[in-house]
């Protein structure tokens, strides 16, 4: 393509351009796709002499005439000023990459050598390093953020999944070939004195290393992370580069959050006396309702992922009483709100010969004590970094039956978009829950709805056989 847009340019006689009807950037200098203006005629010839270059005609009968010669002369000024600061340009950048590569090809002259005389180095994991202040250490991680200083300083920012920790190169450590071609989200091997930073300046954990030596495991590519991600980058890019968008501090504490979370309710369910089953994903029937199931061939049979094990949960209770599983649940609902997802990790329990406010203290007990466990634990802290308006939920939550939430909303006017009134029997949408939730302000355990909008198990209540034991919790997004 570009030998052919050579000889294009070369065989120009002429070229469009109109003001009124022109386009510098769609257009191609034909009659029927002129150019915007002249300037950009000119840079299309690439070269003097240009080709006749024709403008808006100023009679009505001529659509087009040449450019006079003043319009020329005074835009060719502004052409040629351009090509020297392109000439200029390319000038400096081919001498800046002929220096670089001088510059690399010395580096690569440069070699580094443990010193032998030093303390034999400790291996650690960064979140360990504070026992070992004054101690030379080798740590292993990924250059999570790089900045140079001069010929003769640079700081690396080391990641390994425990923790962050500031490191310090000097003189030939940032020298070497490596070093120069070094990018974000390399791996490396990093020996060093581990210091307390001095006062009034900040570093994670509190303290820095020192490099004495340090060797590439793995490079990563020129420009490392930012050349695929910053933040200008459009959520679709952010998506199909997943992989690197997880090593951000936010989202890797996220996930950290999750795997402490999890681990916060095993603890509960075993501490409880409860034992953990691990149902199949893949199942032969539906559990609550046809329409929402994920179908797939299983050896010429129709097979679907689970929609929940609370079938394989019951089919034990007989044999082990309480239990619970931590597993994937999979919805075929395209709704596309924050309540509905395709795929989810579902916690769910069963137990046997309990009543049903019986069921509703260990609900609320579950939750405090897993909320309080992940806040004991030695990662407590992320929950205030994540969120700081985090507020502990209190005991006893408020318990409000599905009739009382039906006469609150007649009571404080939230209605149905045609301005009508929800009546019982009907189900209560996200907008009025969330108007309701958010003026109550604390958590809610919102009881009893009609059997009508419920699944067909749901135990009827005693006292009414027109309700069902049944619970959901609202609006605990505010805590």
């Amino acid at each position: 393509m570009p030998v052919e847009e050579d000889l294009k340019k070369m065989s120009l006689t002429e070229i469009y351009t109109s003001d009124k009807t022109g386009n510098d950037d769609a257009g191609d200098g034909t009659e029927g796709k002129p150019f915007k203006t002249i300037l950009r005629a000119m840079h299309h010839a690439g070269k003097e002499p240009f080709p006749v270059i024709y403008v808006d005609g100023k009679d009505a009968a001529k659509k087009f005439e040449p450019a006079s010669k003043t319009q020329l002369k005074k835009i060719q000024k502004i052409w040629v000023r351009e090509q020297h600061k392109s000439n200029d340009k390319a000038k400096r950048e081919e001498e800046d990459a002929d220096k670089r590569n001088k510059n690399l090809e010395e580096a690569k002259k440069i070699t580094l050598k443990e010193d032998a005389s030093l303390p034999v180095a400790t291996k650690t994991k960064i979140q360990a390093c504070e026992q070992y202040r004054g101690s030379r250490v080798k740590v292993y991680g990924w250059v999570h953020r790089l900045r140079r200083q001069g010929k003769s300083l640079m700081f690396i920012t080391l990641r390994d999944g425990t923790g962050y920790l500031q490191c310090v190169l000097n003189d030939l450590l940032c020298q070497t070939y490596d070093a120069l071609t070094l990018s974000t989200e390399a791996s490396v091997l990093l020996y060093g004195t581990l210091q307390v930073v001095p006062e009034g300046k900040n570093a994670p954990g509190g303290h820095e290393l020192q490099v004495d030596f340090w060797e590439l495991i793995g490079d990563a590519p020129p420009g490392g992370a930012d050349a695929i991600l910053n933040e200008d980058s459009h959520p679709d890019v952010q998506l199909d580069n997943r992989h690197i968008m997880i090593r951000g501090e936010n989202t890797a504490m996220i996930l950290k959050m999750r795997s402490i979370l999890m681990q916060a309710f095993r603890s509960h369910y075993f501490d409880r006396g409860y034992f953990e089953v691990t149902p199949p994903t893949l199942v032969q029937t539906q559990v609550e309702g046809g329409a929402t199931l994920f179908t797939l061939n299983y050896f010429g049979e129709d097979a679907y992922l689970t929609q929940s094990s609370q079938l394989y949960l019951e089919t034990v209770l007989p044999a082990m009483g309480d239990v619970f599983c931590i597993a994937q649940s999979y919805r075929a609902e395209q709704s596309r709100t924050r309540r509905h997802l395709a795929e989810y990790t579902h916690i769910e329990g069963e137990c046997p010969f309990i009543t049903f406010e019986e069921m509703l203290d260990r609900l609320e007990d579950l939750v405090c004590d897993v909320v309080q466990r992940v806040l004991d634990s030695p990662f407590g802290y992320m929950v205030k970094e994540l969120n700081p308006d985090f507020k502990q939920p209190k005991r006893p939550f408020r318990r409000m039956n599905y009739s009382e939430a039906i006469e609150y909303l007649k009571t404080n006017n939230i209605t149905k978009e045609d301005g009508s009134f929800y009546e019982f029997g009907e189900d209560i949408p996200e907008m009025p829950e969330r108007k309701m939730t958010d003026a109550i302000n604390e958590p809610i355990m919102l009881c009893r709805f009609p059997a009508e909008i419920k699944s067909f198990y749901m135990a009827k209540c005693p006292e009414d056989k027109r309700l069902t034991e049944s619970v959901i919790f609202i609006n605990f997004s505010h805590n």
